[in-house]
C-alpha cells in the first residue's frame, strides 16, 4: 500500500452506518470519521480511517461476483486475531463484521502500522548495513511465523496440514479455470505436470501465501518489521511454499519491484540467495532445503492463476486497482516462466 486517495463513486462506504458499528464494537473509537482509500492492490479493497485521536484500516471484500474462496477477509481476520497476543508483528485487530448490510460487503478493522512501506528489493538510496539489516528483518520475521506453534494460538483447524502442494495446485487449477479467458499452452502443460511431481511434505506451519517485501511494514528507523500484512492466503500447510516464494525475488529481474536478480549482492549489502537459504535453515532447525526449480515453477503458476482472477475481474467490471489492468497482462509471460522452472525440475 502506497499511499491514499479520496474514495471513488464506486468505492463508496455507507459512512453513518460505519461509524454507527464501529462505536458498537471497536474499543476507545470515537469519531468522526474520515475515509481514503490505499493506492494499489487488486484483491481487498482497503481504506484508511482517521478519526480526531486514532486512525484504523479497514478491508473488505469486493462488491460484485466473487469466485469461491476467494477474498476471505474472515480468515485474515483470524489469523492475525490470533498472532497479535504472541507479539508477532502484525497489525492490532479490532473486529471483523461479517453482516454485509453495514457497508455491502464482510470487513474488518485493524489499527495504522505507521512505518516504512518498501517496494523495491534493491532498496535504493540505502547503505549496505541498511539493506542487509531489512532483509535479515524479512527472513528472521517469516522464520518467526513458521516457529509458531499452530496448535497453541488456536489454529489447528485453520487449514488441512497435510498433503499442502497437492492441494493447492488442484486449488489453483481449480480457480484459474474457474476465470479463464484464453488457453495458454504452457498453463495446460503446468496442469498436467504438477500434480504428478508433487514433492513430500516435511512440516506443517501458519503459511502466509504473499510473503514479500511491499506487503510488510518496517519500523521508520530500525531494520524490523512491525507489521506483516495481506493474510488473505494464508493457511496450515508446507513452510517452503512461504519461503521458496520468498526467494523467487533471487530469480526475478529487478525492475523495481521485489526482484534482485543479477545484481551485486555483495557491494549492495544484500544476502545472496545461499547466504538467505543459510540463515532461514539456522533459525528453524534445517539442514538445507531441496531443489527449488520445481517450488519456483509452483509460485509462478499460482501467481498466473492469481493474476488470471484479476483477468476476469476486469472482464467483470469488479477489479480494485487502476493497475489492474497492466497486471493482467502479465499472465501468459509468468505462464512462460513456470514452464521454464518446471523444465529445470525435469519437466519435458
Amino acid at each position: 500500500m502506497v499511499g491514499t486517495m479520496p474514495v471513488p463513486d464506486k468505492d463508496r462506504l455507507d459512512e453513518a452506518r460505519l461509524t454507527e458499528w464501529l462505536d458498537a464494537n471497536v474499543a476507545g473509537f470515537a469519531g468522526p470519521i474520515a475515509l481514503s482509500r490505499f493506492k494499489g492492490g487488486q484483491s481487498n479493497p482497503t481504506y484508511r480511517i482517521d478519526t480526531p485521536g486514532q486512525s484504523y484500516v479497514l478491508r473488505r471484500q469486493p462488491f460484485g461476483p466473487l469466485l469461491p474462496s476467494a477474498h476471505a477477509v474472515d480468515r485474515e481476520y483470524r489469523v492475525q486475531a490470533a498472532l497479535y497476543p504472541t507479539g508477532f508483528p502484525v497489525a492490532r485487530p479490532y473486529g471483523l463484521c461479517t453482516d454485509r448490510d453495514v457497508i455491502g460487503s464482510m470487513f474488518y478493522v485493524m489499527g495504522l502500522a505507521d512505518g516504512r512501506n518498501l517496494w523495491d528489493g534493491s532498496l535504493p538510496g540505502y547503505t549496505p548495513d541498511q539493506r542487509r539489516g531489512v532483509y535479515h528483518a524479512m527472513i528472521d520475521t517469516l522464520a518467526a511465523l513458521h516457529n509458531t506453534d499452530h496448535v497453541s494460538v488456536g489454529l489447528a483447524d485453520y487449514g488441512k496440514p497435510g498433503n499442502y502442494f497437492e492441494r493447492q495446485v488442484a486449488r489453483w487449477t481449480k480457480q484459474y479455470k474457474a476465470s479463464e479467458t484464453e488457453t495458454i499452452p504452457e498453463v495446460d502443460k503446468l496442469i498436467e505436470w504438477l500434480p504428478k511431481t508433487v514433492p513430500p511434505q516435511e512440516r506443517v506451519s501458519i503459511v502466509h501465501g504473499d510473503y514479500r517485501i511491499d506487503n510488510m511494514i518496517f519500523h521508520a528507523e530500525e531494520p524490523r518489521v512491525i507489521a506483516v500484512l495481506d493474510w488473505e492466503l494464508s493457511t496450515l500447510g508446507d513452510p517452503l511454499a512461504d519461503f521458496s516464494y520468498f526467494l523467487m525475488n533471487w530469480v526475478t529481474e529487478p525492475e523495481g519491484r521485489s526482484g534482485v536478480k543479477g545484481l551485486d549482492y555483495d557491494a549492495l549489502g544484500i544476502p545472496s540467495l545461499d547466504r538467505a537459504v543459510e540463515r532461514y535453515c539456522a533459525a528453524t532447525g534445517r539442514s538445507g532445503v531441496p531443489d527449488l526449480n520445481w517450488y519456483f515453477s509452483y509460485n509462478l503458476f499460482r501467481l498466473t492463476g492469481i493474476v488470471q482472477g484479476i483477468k476476469k475481474r476486469i472482464v467483470d467490471g469488479t477489479a480494485a486497482s487502476a493497475q489492474a489492468e497492466a497486471t493482467a497482462a502479465r499472465v501468459p509471460a509468468l505462464a512462460k516462466s513456470a514452464w521454464h522452472f518446471a523444465q529445470l525440475a525435469g519437466a519435458s
